[in-house]
């Protein structure tokens, strides 16, 4: 069983999901199936309130075989051990099959270039540690077993995982930095967004100008934590969306940006699971990225 502490509070299906790194709905079953105790006690009901200081245990059984299927697909891996992998996803790629991609994702890939995953993902995301959009492109952690899986999402619950990102906002900051500390959650009526509202997962982006370009800037944006869309909804509640963003942009953008949000995932930071020893990646963006970069500062 892995061990967990609540500095919160909370509902336990809710912390398990970030703390395991898990979606809430499989940590909701693991709790049914008594998989979760609490101070020593099992605890099966996934609404439980925690309280800051307590101690939680799961238990999560042996991963089922994938049944992904392994695809010749041009995927560039920047650093592998026999412990993890960072690769680079290009926008337009999705991390994992889910409904409507059924293939052609990264973990499928992925299967066809590494010499194992972790199976702690589950059947369709074997390896898969955290995820980035599918327009986003960038740096990702893979894990190939699941002590290293283990250590690297406990990592990432504790926000040591060092994240930054580079993206294109619309229109000209006030200040040259500055951070968004709002709750991010389910639209209250759009169900396919995210938004910030009272009773979401606590979410944190520091941000800093790094160009001041024509109608719009470019800002290096560092994640406290990893909530889903985080950047794009936090940048869009300032009155600066992410340029090309198709969700939380402008029905009209100023510039005719093709194949989604300028968002690029560029530097990650993590304790080696085995060797404790802490390693950082940096990636410049794509082309596509750059491209509007130059346009932009002429």
């Amino acid at each position: 069983m892995t061990p967990y502490e609540c500095r919160e509070g909370g509902r336990l299906d809710v912390f398990l999901s970030q703390a395991a790194d898990i979606t809430r709905s499989r940590a909701g079953a693991l709790i049914r199936e008594g998989r979760a105790k609490v101070n020593g006690s099992v605890q099966t009901k996934a609404g439980y309130e925690l309280k800051p200081g307590d101690r939680v245990l799961l238990d999560i059984p042996e991963a089922e075989p994938s049944d992904v299927c392994p695809q010749d697909i041009p995927l560039s891996i920047v650093y592998q051990d026999e412990d993890l992998a960072v690769v680079y996803k290009p926008s337009g790629m999705v991390v994992h099959p889910a409904a409507g991609n059924p293939d052609g994702t990264m973990v499928n890939a992925l299967l066809y270039r590494l010499d194992g995953l972790s199976g702690i993902g589950g059947v369709t995301r074997p390896g898969v540690v955290h995820r980035i959009d599918k327009d986003t492109s960038g740096l990702l952690l893979v894990a190939k077993n699941d002590r290293a899986h283990l250590s690297l999402a406990s990592q990432i619950a504790e926000h040591s995982v060092d994240r930054a990102y580079r993206a294109i906002v619309i229109g000209h900051m006030k200040q040259e930095s500055g951070t968004v500390d709002a709750p991010i959650g389910r639209h209250p009526t759009d169900r396919k967004k995210m938004a910030i509202v009272p009773n979401g997962r606590s979410a944190k982006t520091g941000w800093r100008v790094l160009k001041e370009l024509r109608g719009a800037s470019e800002l290096e944006c560092v994640l406290s934590t990893g909530r889903t869309h985080q950047i794009r909804v936090h940048m869009a509640s300032l009155g600066h969306p992410v340029l090309g963003d198709p969700v939380y942009g402008p029905k009209k953008s100023p510039y005719p940006v093709e194949g989604g949000q300028l968002l690029h995932a560029g530097r990650i930071g993590f304790t080696h699971p085995a060797t404790g020893q802490r390693m950082t990646f940096e990636a410049e963006p794509e082309e596509r990225y750059l491209y509007w970069l130059n346009k932009l500062e002429q």
